[in-house]
């Protein structure tokens, strides 16, 4: 975890409160909770620690700082809020982009079955979906059961359960939930904290701070790599009538006549149209 210029890496040995070298600022980087480094300990004259280098990241995201993640879990729940495609699909982009496994998630499934037809849009698209109900603690060894040995985050916007359900998983997050978000300083110029918590083997990123909310405005995928960030669409690529296709709603587009004939959901490529016109103005 970093915190107010101070980071703290975990070794074999224990945890070690590091400062990060100077040259770092040089070339406008500087450590994420999820890198994994090399630090020097000074075990003379009180000197401080050092991270030395970081080595090459798989990925990273702005906001909350963080990196290497193997996997991101999608909350939605069936009401209150109530499940918004679009919401997801960016969510779902975002991974993509970034190369991390999407899960989705639905909780809040006692109170109706609206899930059960996104379920299977997921689901026929190539993804793994859990459904919960945090009253009884249903689908929480699913997800707890996905941890293990991998560096882990959770989306989803205010209300959809995502601090119930991590609950369920670890009691013990509650706690350090509450704590870490007295010290975000939201409203405040500052900088997130960001952390890995130990959890099965596993370790969660910023629990539960990474808001689909931040996600959208953070993280942009270009219009010409979007049609990557939507795997059922792979199969397709290459066979449109014109080169140039956007996929959009242009005649001999292979997407649409998939859409058309039900092998892709509408749903999915409103999100990719929807998605597609909110950039395609964009210079790099």
């Amino acid at each position: 975890r970093s915190i107010g210029g101070f980071y703290y890496v975990e070794t074999a040995d224990g945890v070690f409160e590091c400062k990060a070298r100077g040259n770092f600022r040089n070339q406008s980087i500087s450590p994420l909770a999820g890198d994994k480094v090399k630090i020097t300990i000074n075990e003379h004259n009180n000197a401080e620690n050092r991270i030395e280098s970081i080595e090459e990241r798989k990925n990273s995201f702005i906001r909350p700082p963080v990196a290497n993640l193997d996997q991101l879990f999608i909350i939605s729940s069936t009401e209150a809020p109530g499940i918004n495609p679009y919401i997801i699909d960016k969510m779902i982009a975002v991974a993509e982009y970034k190369k991390v496994e999407p899960i989705i998630v639905f909780t809040k499934i006692d109170l109706n079955d609206s899930y059960l037809e996104y379920a299977e849009i997921y689901k026929n698209a190539g993804f793994k979906v859990i459904c919960c109900d945090n009253t009884n603690s249903s689908g929480a060894d699913e997800v707890k059961a996905l941890l293990a040995g991998k560096i882990s985050a959770f989306t989803g916007n205010t209300g959809v359960g995502k601090s119930s359900l991590l609950n369920c998983i670890d009691s013990r997050l509650t706690l350090q939930t509450g704590e870490t978000s007295k010290k975000l300083g939201r409203g405040k110029h500052t900088t997130r904290q960001s952390e890995l918590f130990k959890i099965d083997g596993g370790y969660v990123a910023d629990t539960p701070g990474f808001s689909s909310i931040d996600l959208e405005k953070a993280e942009v995928i270009m219009k010409d790599e979007l049609f990557d960030c939507f795997r059922e669409f792979e199969k397709y690529f290459g066979q449109c009538k014109f080169s140039t296709c956007t996929h959009r709603d242009e005649k001999g587009c292979k997407i649409c006549e998939a859409v058309d004939n039900g092998e892709i959901a509408q749903s999915r490529h409103n999100s990719y149209v929807q998605m597609y016109n909110a950039v395609k103005d964009l210079k790099e």
